[in-house]
């Protein structure tokens, strides 16, 4: 399996490749009105390489979730392309798209509704590797769940075989679920706010975990979070990079480091300016930068122009009427704004 994936990776064809993807969803404002259209995802264009983290960043309500499950085959664009190491997935044939579906997990946000109460621990991992053939019989089975539960730092695993999802801790429910995902040798994980609901004191474990895994594994990550200390603290040991999302575009992408350093979006650096420094020193000379506005305006009726200017602290007057291209500024390092875009 690892032999084949790095003879794919030297062929230099990305894992991933999305183009133009949208994904709208039609809602009605009340019960007599006419439907309108909430553009979750407007006219993205991104790739993952193999074996590379990428981490998006974003507020809650921004397109996220719903970028990495459509990227995951859990909803369908309503446009654009997902294209599966060099093939798009709205092509393949039943076989071909079952092994992107395979490829591809996800691990979900909250890990108490994204295991079944009923089942066992050894009940929801066996199906998966049953599924796919790698193990069949009881014993194999057993051992295969218990290999899993060892790399997720579940040990030793024969208390946990037989233990249902009430009985475990959110951190252990977590590690559950990313058992889960990595039990059939995904090419890429889609990590979807995987510490949010879990204690504070336990999430930079579960995020240590996720890196030693791709260490092991060499799985790439789409890192989905809307915390930029957690980026910032993944993207320092993975590296990869970083993309910044707002309303359903991204409006920064580039290298890790280059854009926690040095960001060019300003509301890159507005969320960068909110996270906490340890030293208390920096931290007091440290200014945020203030917002025209402090309310995200409405996906049902997002602004004209460049979708953050009715809070940019640094509009201009183009800013109002014209959206900014997604434009490379430094090698690698990607901006949609009119301060560094020539009109």
């Amino acid at each position: 399996m690892l032999a084949l994936r790095e003879e794919v990776m030297h062929m230099g064809t990305p894992l991933i490749e999305i183009r133009n993807l949208r994904v709208y969803f039609s809602v009605r404002r009340s019960l007599f009105s006419k439907r309108i259209h909430v553009k979750a995802v407007d006219g993205i264009d991104l790739s993952i390489e193999h074996g590379e983290v990428v981490t998006l960043v974003g507020e809650s309500g921004c397109g996220k979730t719903t970028l990495g499950k459509a990227i995951a085959g859990l909803v369908k664009p309503t446009g654009g392309d997902i294209l599966f190491e060099g093939r798009s997935i709205f092509s393949m044939d039943r076989r071909s798209y079952l092994e992107y579906r395979r490829s591809v997990q996800i691990v979900h946000q909250d890990p108490y509704a994204s295991l079944n109460p009923t089942k066992t621990v050894f009940q929801t991992l066996a199906p998966p590797l049953r599924r796919w053939g790698l193990a069949r019989s009881r014993v194999e089975l057993e051992e295969r769940v218990a290999k899993l539960l060892e790399l997720v730092g579940l040990t030793p695993a024969e208390e946990f075989l037989n233990k249902y999802p009430h009985q475990l801790s959110g951190g252990q429910r977590q590690r559950v679920v990313i058992a889960r995902a990595i039990s059939v040798n995904p090419k890429l994980v889609v990590a979807d706010e995987p510490i949010t609901m879990i204690d504070v004191s336990l999430r930079l474990g579960i995020l240590d975990l996720m890196l030693e895994l791709r260490q092991r594994l060499r799985t790439a990550y789409l890192f989905v979070t809307h915390d930029f200390g957690a980026a910032r603290y993944f993207s320092a040991k993975g590296g990869g990079r970083i993309a910044v999302m707002y309303l359903g575009k991204i409006v920064e992408i580039g290298p890790a480091e280059d854009v926690i350093r040095d960001p060019l979006h300003p509301y890159t650096r507005v969320l960068l300016s909110a996270v906490p420094l340890p030293d208390p020193e920096v931290s007091r000379k440290k200014r945020p930068i203030q917002l025209k506005s402090l309310d995200i305006p409405s996906p049902l009726n997002p602004p004209p122009g460049c979708k953050f200017h009715t809070r940019c602290p640094f509009e201009v007057d183009v800013c109002s009427r014209e959206e900014p291209p997604l434009t490379e500024v430094r090698l690698g390092h990607y901006v949609a704004c009119w301060l560094y875009t020539k009109k």
